[in-house]
């Protein structure tokens, strides 16, 4: 009985943590989407905004962990909003980099502000023990 018992437990404990994890990333979209912008939009704007120089869009879809096909259907949409532009590569006529413009570097900018915020209002819910808890179980769960 206590094996069905710790069985169903760990059932709603699983339960839970995707439900949590889904409002959660269902706020975070509601928020980003005021801007125009979404995770999978904000990711491709973070993945440029880290690198100094255009990247191939072959490297910002393994960045971003996604098939070149959505990568390349990203950075369609961003560049209608004039957030990215695509250039060519000097050395290769076959590769096709991408790199922010001011406007996405901006839109990058308060897209990562409304990240962080969320962070603070998630932080702010949980004592510190609470967060450590969490974060350490967090950890192992993604291993």
């Amino acid at each position: 009985m206590q094996a069905r018992t710790e069985r169903q437990a760990s059932g709603s404990v699983l339960a839970s943590l995707l439900a949590v994890a889904h409002q959660l990333e269902n706020r975070l979209e509601t928020a980003l989407a005021r801007t125009g912008l979404s995770l999978a939009k904000l990711g491709v704007l973070r993945a440029l905004a880290e690198v100094k120089e255009p990247m191939a869009l072959s490297q910002l879809a393994e960045r971003n962990q996604c098939v070149r096909s959505n990568i390349t259907q990203l950075v369609d949409r961003l560049e209608v909003d004039g957030l990215v532009r695509r250039v060519d590569d000097a050395s290769d006529r076959r590769i096709v980099r991408a790199v922010l413009t001011p406007a996405g570097r901006r839109s990058y900018t308060q897209g990562a502000e409304i990240v962080d915020a969320m962070e603070r209002e998630v932080a702010g819910v949980l004592s510190p023990v609470d967060a450590a808890a969490l974060g350490r179980a967090v950890g192992r769960l993604g291993q």
